[in-house]
Parts: structure tokens; sequence; C-alpha cells
């Protein structure tokens, strides 16, 4: 018996911002992190640049997921771009189709799932970390093969504060509960970045050293010590891929 290949797979990645100059000259712009980790092979993806004002389709029935990307931007500050993606991710998930939300992503599902949005009290979290899985999370298929505690490159400002109603936490850490979340069977949440190997997280530091320097002269910290810090504790994350193949193999 001939063996038939499996189906292509058809992703909609919505691009909800651009890297900085220096990032993307020296590692790439989100999109092509995501391509890297994941792969062509069995899977074709339609990359939408929503934050420049790119149409969306009519429904999302011709895909079998759709994924977003983070961004240099806030959910809390309003963009009519913003309405439009997000409420086209809702739509979706309520039509069966599965929907990750990276970072940014997952922070624009939360307030359209009726959750909310601030910055973090415990401050900004920026490079490798650890995030421990619930047990909600253990038994997700989002983590399948994955240990209850893994390290993840992150780096972000606000956070979702307030859960959807519907929404249950699957990881979280210190710094942030809700590392995770899902907000319907087939729609998932990640603060963290799976999609970001170790040499874009050192270019987004780099990137923003003046700032990450002043925030850190405002907690006290002497000049000159938190970004080389911060490079010194960045890692390989050889499992946090794991999490955007999952979410491909599993969900749909």
């Amino acid at each position: 018996m001939t063996r038939q290949p499996a189906p292509m797979k058809n992703v909609l990645l919505l691009k909800a911002g651009d890297a900085a100059n220096s990032v993307r000259l020296s590692v790439g712009d989100y999109e092509q992190w995501f391509l890297r980790t994941i792969g062509l092979s069995g899977r074709r993806f339609d990359i939408l640049p929503v934050h420049q004002g790119a149409p969306l389709p009519k429904d999302a029935k011709g895909y079998d997921a759709v994924m977003m990307t983070g961004s240099p931007l806030s959910v809390t500050r309003r963009e009519p771009w913003m309405e439009r993606a997000g409420a086209f991710m809702v739509e979706a998930g309520e039509q069966g189709i599965p929907v990750l939300g990276v970072c940014f992503g997952q922070q624009l599902l939360a307030e359209q799932y009726g959750g909310q949005v601030t910055r973090n009290p415990n401050g900004r979290e920026t490079g490798t970390v650890e995030v421990t899985l619930s047990p909600e999370g253990r038994v997700d298929p989002l983590f399948t093969g994955l240990p209850a505690r893994f390290a993840v490159q992150a780096t972000h400002e606000d956070v979702v504060s307030r859960l959807p109603k519907s929404a249950t936490v699957l990881a979280g850490n210190a710094n942030t509960a809700n590392q995770a979340l899902a907000f319907r069977p087939n729609v998932r949440g990640v603060q963290f970045h799976p999609e970001m190997p170790a040499e874009a997280m050192r270019a987004v530091i780099l990137a923003r050293e003046e700032n990450l320097e002043t925030l850190a002269r405002e907690k006290g910290v002497p000049p000159g010590e938190y970004v080389p810090q911060l490079l010194s504790g960045i890692t390989p994350t050889p499992l946090a891929h794991r999490v955007l193949m999952n979410f491909l193999e599993h969900f749909t």
C-alpha cells in the first residue's frame, strides 16, 4: 500500500507589529521567527501585517489555524486595527478554527473575551525565564511532552490582570501569573515567546538597552549593571518550540 502524504495545513499568521530595525537586520522580524521555528514542511503560511491595516479575510474558514505574533504596541492603547483583528480571532475560534495568540496576541484575546490587560505591577519581564504548568496545563495538549517546569524567552510590560470568566490558567511564574491561558477548547494564548531563539532575545535586549537601563536606575540598580546581567542570563530554550508544534499537531 502506498502511504499518502499528509495534507498541507494552511495557517494564517497575523503580524501585530515590527521588531526594531537593529533586530530585523540581525535576526529577522517576528514572522520569520515563527516560520523558522515551525518549519514549512507540510504547512503553508499567509502572513497579514494587520498592524499596518492589511485587510482581513471575510472569515477564517479556509484556514486550519490562526496565530498572532507579539508586538511592541500595547493593548492598553487601543487602535482600530486591534479591534478588527481581535474580533476576527474570536469569530474564528467560535467557528471551531484553532487560534493561538502569543504575547500581545494573548492579551488581545483576553480583552476580547472580557478580561483586562494592564501594566505588570511586578515590572517588565525580559530574558530567559522559567514557567510552571498548572494542573490543567499538565494535561493540556498545548504542553504535550513538556515537563511541569521549563525555560522560555519572555519580553513584555503588560499582563492579563483580570481573566475572562471562561479562561483557565495553564502556566505561570512569580512575575506573571497568567503565562498561558485556555479561552475556549480550541483557543489558546501564551505570554512568553515559544518562537523566539536565544539570539533574538539577545538582539531585543540590546535594542532596548537604554530604556532597560533607565528602568533599572529607577529601581536603584547601579548604572551599567542591569543589561549585562540580562544578557548573561540568556540561555537556549530547546523545549519551548514544542508549544507551537503541539498547537499545530494537536489542535488542527
